[in-house]
C-alpha cells in the first residue's frame, strides 16, 4: 500500500499515513484533527511491485472492465467511486495498480483520459482517444461500451487465427519428435543387423541412416556418442532469436510483412485481417467524435502489418490535404476494391462510420470463413506428411529385410 506524507502546519513536522488513493489518505489525516499541507506519495526506496510488473492484462479483462465501468457510470455512480469499485475487484494485480493511481488522480481533477495516459502498459492510445472523445461529448458510457466491442471482436478474431494455427503447430511438432526419434535411436539398431548380415543396403536406407548418423554424432573415445541433434535445437534457436531482432528492425520488419502479404492463402488471410480490422476501429472512433486524423494515426499503429500501416499514413497525409480517403487508400493498392467502393459510397453520402462497421461484420465474416477453410486443408495435409514421414523410415528399414527373404527364397 502507498505511504503518503504531509506537513503538519503548527509543528512543521511530517507525518505519515498509508492509504490506497490521495483521497482516503486525506481523508484519515483529517480524522486525526490535523491541519497539513503538501500532501503527495512518499518517493523513498520500496521493493519493487514483481507481481504488477510481470503480470499481463488480457484483452478479456479490459473489455470486462470497459463493460463494468459502463453500467456503473451509466447507473449514475460518481467516476472516482466507480474507479475505486473496479480497482477493489481487481484480481490483476498491473490493472488494480493502475486504477488506484488513475482514480487518485481523477479525485484531485485530472481527466480520465490524461489519467489512463500515464498507463500506457494498460490503456494504449485507442483505448485514451475514446475516452477522451466520450468524455468531451458526455457519452463516456456509450464510448466505453463501444471499446468493449472492438476488444471482444479482436480477441474473437484472434482466438479463431489461433485455433487454427495451434492444430498444425502440434501435429507439425509431434511429426518432428517422432522422425528424429525414430531416426536416432530406432534405425541404429537395425542398422547394425543389416552390417552384420553383409547386406547391400538400398539408397533409401543408406539415405536414412546418413541423417541418422548426423543426429548422433561422432563416436567419442570413450564409446558414447556426442548428440548432434542438441546442436540442431541450439542453431534452431539462434535462427528464431535472430529473426526477431531483424524483425525489430525498420528495414526487416518492412520486408517480412512484405513478404508475408505475398504468401498464398496465408497472405490473403493476413490482408483481410487487417482490413476488417482497419474498419472495425476506425469506423468505431469516427462514430465515436475522434478528429480523423487523430483516428488514421491510431488504426495505422494497430494495423498489424508495417505495409499496410504505411498505405494508411500515406493516405492520412493526403486527407490531410484535402483529398478523399476512399482515393488515397485506393493509390496504395492494398485494399480490395469493395471496401475502397464502399468507403466512397459513405463518404459521398456522409455515413462513413456506418459503411465502416458494416465493411467491418463482412470481412471478419471473410476471415471466419478462410479460417475454417484452412483449417479443414490443413488437417489431411498434416495427417499425410506424418504418414509419409513414417512410411519413409519403416521403409528404409524393411527394404533390406525383402532383400533377405529374397535370397532365401
Amino acid at each position: 500500500m502507498p505511504t503518503y506524507v504531509a506537513t503538519v502546519r503548527d509543528s512543521k513536522k511530517t507525518e505519515k499515513v498509508e492509504a490506497n488513493s490521495l483521497a482516503e489518505a486525506r481523508e484519515k489525516l483529517m480524522k486525526k484533527g490535523l491541519a497539513f499541507q503538501d500532501l503527495k506519495e512518499s518517493k523513498g526506496f520500496e521493493m519493487p511491485d514483481f507481481a504488477s510488473m510481470f503480470a499481463k492484462i488480457t484483452v478479456k479483462e479490459m473489455a470486462m472492465f470497459s463493460r463494468q465501468f459502463a453500467a456503473m457510470f451509466n447507473a449514475g455512480v460518481p467516476m472516482v467511486r466507480c474507479l475505486g469499485v473496479l480497482s477493489d475487484q481487481c484480481t490483476n494485480p498491473k490493472l488494480k495498480k493502475a486504477l488506484m493511481k488513475i482514480s487518485a488522480d481523477v479525485n484531485e481533477g485530472v481527466s480520465l483520459a490524461e489519467a489512463m495516459r500515464k498507463h500506457p502498459n494498460c490503456f494504449d492510445n485507442l483505448y485514451t482517444s475514446m475516452v477522451d472523445s466520450g468524455e468531451i461529448g458526455g457519452v463516456l458510457d456509450e464510448v466505453l461500451n463501444r471499446v468493449a466491442k472492438i476488444l471482444e471482436d479482436s480477441a474473437r478474431l484472434q482466438n479463431q487465427i489461433k485455433s487454427a494455427s495451434a492444430y498444425p503447430k502440434m501435429v507439425g511438432g509431434l511429426a518432428v519428435v517422432i522422425f528424429i526419434a525414430m531416426t536416432t535411436f530406432l534405425l541404429p539398431i537395425f542398422a547394425k543387423i543389416f552390417v552384420d548380415l553383409g547386406l547391400e543396403l538400398p539408397l533409401l536406407t543408406q539415405f536414412m541412416l546418413g541423417i541418422s548418423k548426423f543426429l548422433r554424432g561422432p563416436t567419442l573415445p570413450e564409446g558414447e556418442r556426442n548428440f548432434n541433434i542438441f546442436f540442431g535445437i541450439a542453431g534452431i534457436i539462434g535462427a528464431i532469436f535472430a529473426y526477431k531482432q531483424y524483425y525489430k528492425t525498420p528495414a526487416g520488419c518492412l520486408q517480412i510483412d512484405s513478404m508475408m502479404l505475398k504468401l498464398p492463402i496465408v497472405g490473403e488471410l493476413i490482408r483481410t485481417t487487417a482490413v476488417a480490422r482497419f474498419c472495425r476501429i476506425f469506423g468505431m472512433l469516427t462514430r465515436s467524435g475522434v478528429p480523423m486524423l487523430t483516428s488514421m494515426e491510431i488504426v495505422r499503429d494497430t494495423a498489424g502489418n508495417v505495409v499496410i500501416g504505411n498505405a494508411i499514413e500515406a493516405a492520412r497525409t493526403e486527407v490531410q490535404e484535402g483529398g478523399m480517403i476512399s482515393i488515397a487508400l485506393q493509390k496504395a493498392n492494398v485494399f480490395p476494391t469493395l471496401a475502397i467502393q464502399m468507403m466512397s459510397i459513405g463518404e459521398e453520402t456522409g455515413e462513413l462510420d456506418k459503411m465502416l462497421l458494416k465493411l467491418a461484420d463482412f470481412y471478419e465474416d471473410e476471415v471466419e470463413q478462410a479460417v475454417k477453410g484452412l483449417t479443414s486443408m490443413l488437417e489431411p495435409l498434416m495427417m499425410v506428411g506424418i504418414a509419409g514421414m513414417v512410411g519413409m523410415i519403416l521403409l528404409s528399414m524393411y527394404l533390406p529385410m525383402f532383400k533377405v527373404m529374397d535370397g532365401i527364397g
